[in-house]
């Protein structure tokens, strides 16, 4: 979003978003400012005594491990509920300022000044918060950098990526240089053996495949330096750092790791803006959003809100070093319960590409999944369930999974292998 450095630091100055007990709000306990007390979830794990906010749950909170909506961190809906009226004394909430007021320009602008700073944004790059999901970039996309004859690339290492591929056939000339189909999405291939179509406009990847597990722990480089590196990064966005001048375009939904559903992200080097194909509908442009600072039409206002409070907290914690930190211990601990359960349970992903996000596991015995999802449910451990087209289980760990959580359902699988393996 272009925008004066001047511009950003008065708004910033005149609306300060920082709570004046900010500190406070990220305790153990998590006390709303209210006479009700929540209580930590009993559960006989090492992380129940831990002093990390992301650590504790409120009793009446289940473990989610959804794929997205995915859970939130509980500090920051507090947070939103405290200002859910009234917003810093503004006498109305989010939900119903102007998004051209100073109140809602404060909040975007400190959303993007965050995010910069969370994943070292350079200058030279545009930050849009837009509409439609991650899926309507499957169009944007190639309609923004493309024309119709420009041959693209695209590396198919699971469900997303593939329909990625599929949709740009309609605006240009995809070209699938590997696909994991045959082996069941389960590998990412070694970038030396790829055979790169030499005059690409960009080489598009999805870094984290949510339905399949597979996560790119490196990434590919396009063989001609014209050609930009495009990444659909939905389901790890902000949960690891990320060198963004290796890409041309970033791209992620929110739903997953920074927010509710309803926002969407694209970061993207200025000097791809502006050469849309003349048949790109206005709402698919990036020089108009980026133009209008992604206000161009009503954005989704309280999403947004929502993102900027979750890039808040997550600089709290130390910023995305130690962000990844936690989320490789939450991983560790789920893969070696599966990989230690004598093939009780299983995961089909090859181990150098295993997803820290989302851990697709299935059971010996096919016939127990059913039960083992209701008893789970039973115990606040919700949306275990495999996605529809690969069946088994999958637990997304995604930032703001508390490492309980994870132990919990350790756990769990070991009780379930005790008594039907």
């Amino acid at each position: 979003m272009a925008m004066s450095a001047t511009t950003t630091q008065s708004f910033l100055l005149n609306n300060k978003t920082t709570h004046p007990n900010h500190h406070t709000l990220k305790s153990t306990t998590h006390l709303h400012p209210s006479t009700t007390t929540y209580k930590s979830i009993s559960i006989t794990c090492s992380a129940a005594t831990t002093t990390n906010p992301l650590q504790t749950t409120s009793s009446d909170r289940v473990f989610n491990f959804a794929a997205g909506p995915a859970t939130l961190p509980e500090n920051v809906l507090q947070k939103a509920q405290t200002d859910l009226v009234n917003w810093r004394g503004s006498g109305m909430s989010v939900m119903e300022m102007s998004h051209r007021g100073k109140e809602f320009l404060s909040i975007i602008q400190k959303a993007e000044s965050d995010l910069r700073t969370l994943l070292n944004i350079p200058e030279q790059y545009a930050v849009l918060f837009l509409q439609g999901g991650a899926t309507t970039q499957f169009a944007a996309i190639p309609l923004n950098i493309t024309t119709p004859n420009d041959t693209v690339d695209y590396i198919i290492t699971g469900s997303w990526s593939d329909k990625a591929y599929k949709e740009a056939t309609k605006y240009c000339k995809p070209n699938v240089i590997w696909s994991g189909k045959s082996e069941k999405y389960t590998k990412i291939p070694d970038f030396e053996s790829l055979e790169q179509t030499p005059d690409a406009k960009y080489l598009h990847i999805c870094a984290n495949e949510t339905i399949h597990g597979v996560e790119f722990k490196d990434y590919p480089t396009p063989i001609n330096e014209k050609t930009v590196l495009v990444a659909d990064m939905s389901s790890n966005f902000c949960s690891k750092p990320v060198d963004v001048e290796k890409f041309g375009v970033i791209y992620a939904g929110a739903q997953k790791n920074v927010g509710p559903s309803g926002v969407t992200i694209v970061i993207i080097k200025k000097d791809l803006i502006g050469n849309a194909q003349e048949s790109t509908p206005v709402m698919l442009d990036y020089k108009i959003h980026a133009e209008n600072n992604s206000l161009y039409n009503t954005p989704p206002c309280y999403g947004i809100y929502m993102c900027g409070l979750v890039f808040e907290d997550l600089l709290e914690q130390g910023g995305l070093v130690e962000v990844e930190k936690r989320n490789i211990k939450k991983a560790e601990i789920l893969y070696d319960a599966i990989d230690s359960s004598n093939g009780f349970y299983r995961c089909p992903v090859e181990k150098s590409v295993r997803s820290l996000m989302n851990v697709p596991f299935t059971l010996a015995k096919p016939e127990l999944e059913g039960e083992f999802v209701k008893i789970a449910g039973g115990e606040k451990m919700v949306q275990l369930k495999g996605h529809r087209s690969v069946g088994g289980m999958r637990g997304s760990i995604y930032n703001a999974m508390p490492l309980a959580g994870v132990e919990k359902l350790v756990a769990f699988m070991k009780d379930f292998q005790a008594k039907h393996g």
